[in-house]
């Protein structure tokens, strides 16, 4: 933890706020001169008055957590004011859900091909048929690369959730959370 003298430059807070850093700022171990805007968008979230009693509040060790998750919420509402970054955990969440039905679609197609492996007597009567070959027909390009037709309506478009209502009109999940347009 470097603090500020007269010889080095004021941390990012003290020089955001136009005020003399002094030996001991509590914000210089945290703010470094090199990193401006980390400061600029935790005062305009959060105000550095705030910022001040947090940190006078916690112990000397969660300091640094505590001015890193303030940095990281700050900076999430900067670029979404209404959801944060709630809006990254949740496209995260959906983003996963999605991944986890490709997986879960991808297994059942391999059940299906590991059964038509087996001889005749062993097949169960339960599976569904496996499906076509892939052939240049049945296959087309999507997005970054290459689906059956089949997988591609199961691959939805996903976007950030404030894009949601430019980019994909037909979404479930454009207003989810609440939030309403500003």
């Amino acid at each position: 933890m470097a603090s500020s003298s007269s010889y080095n430059s004021p941390c990012a807070a003290c020089k955001f706020l136009r005020r003399k850093c002094m030996p001991g700022c509590i914000f210089a171990p945290y703010f470094p001169p090199e990193e401006p805007q980390k400061f600029s968008n935790v005062h305009k979230i959060f105000g550095a008055s705030n910022v001040t009693k947090l940190l006078n509040e916690l112990p000397q060790h969660q300091r640094e957590d505590a001015v890193n998750s303030l940095a990281y919420e700050a900076e999430a509402r900067v670029r979404d004011p209404v959801y944060g970054c709630v809006g990254a955990i949740s496209f995260l969440q959906r983003q996963v859900q999605r991944l986890q039905k490709e997986l879960d679609a991808a297994n059942a197609d391999l059940i299906r091909f590991a059964c038509n492996d087996l001889p005749p007597d062993h097949h169960h009567n339960h599976l569904p048929p496996p499906p076509p070959p892939l052939t240049p027909m049945n296959i087309r390009q999507s997005g970054g690369g290459f689906y059956p037709q089949s997988f591609s309506h199961q691959l939805p478009a996903y976007s950030l959730p404030w894009n949601d209502q430019n980019n994909n009109p037909s979404s479930e999940n454009a207003n989810e959370g609440g939030g309403g347009h500003i």
